[in-house]
């Protein structure tokens, strides 16, 4: 039996009915039923630009973003796909804080919604810096369906585990 640790959370059995999926070789299908393709942001410009449209439609009163990358050195094995720090610099007798958000080069071929769920994770902890019910209000505030784009994606790497990534040219491993 395939190990499901993304989804170890979900009830027995959806993981149950993960695993079914996994064993027939049906997983991916289901994931390319729902996200047909993968999106066209390959830079970190238009990785700033596509989270500062979404920053200034819901959060326009927060902190400014000094930057938005895709960040090669951002691993599972940190347990995350996006990182999101606030940094501050005494410069002189000043001192200069930045938000930057690093989004893992690995969610450079996946399906758009996927992105922008990482995208609105990062985005609310300017906001929420811990994940309680008000990060997760806001979440489902920039974007309605978080819940199961999270799932969806959980769905992804535990394709990419079993070596069965729907999105052959993928590069989240």
């Amino acid at each position: 039996m395939q190990t499901l640790k993304y989804i170890s959370g979900y009830s027995p059995d959806i993981q149950r009915q993960v695993q079914q999926l996994l064993e027939s070789g049906k997983l991916g299908d289901v994931l390319l039923r729902r996200h047909p393709q993968v999106h066209e942001i390959r830079s970190d410009k238009a990785l700033y630009d596509y989270t500062q449209g979404i920053k200034n439609q819901f959060l326009r009163q927060s902190s400014p973003l000094s930057k938005v990358i895709f960040d090669d050195k951002i691993s599972m094995s940190h347990h995350a796909l996006g990182l999101h720090s606030y940094v501050a610099r005494v410069q002189g007798n000043k001192i200069k804080a930045k938000n930057e958000i690093r989004i893992s080069s690995r969610l450079k071929r996946v399906p758009e919604p996927l992105l922008r769920m990482v995208v609105v994770h990062e985005l609310a902890h300017l906001k929420e810096k811990d994940h309680n019910k008000a990060f997760y209000n806001l979440c489902t505030y920039m974007e309605p369906d978080y819940h199961q784009f999270e799932f969806d994606l959980r769905l992804l790497l535990t394709c990419i585990d079993a070596n069965q990534s729907p999105y052959a040219t993928n590069s989240i491993n």
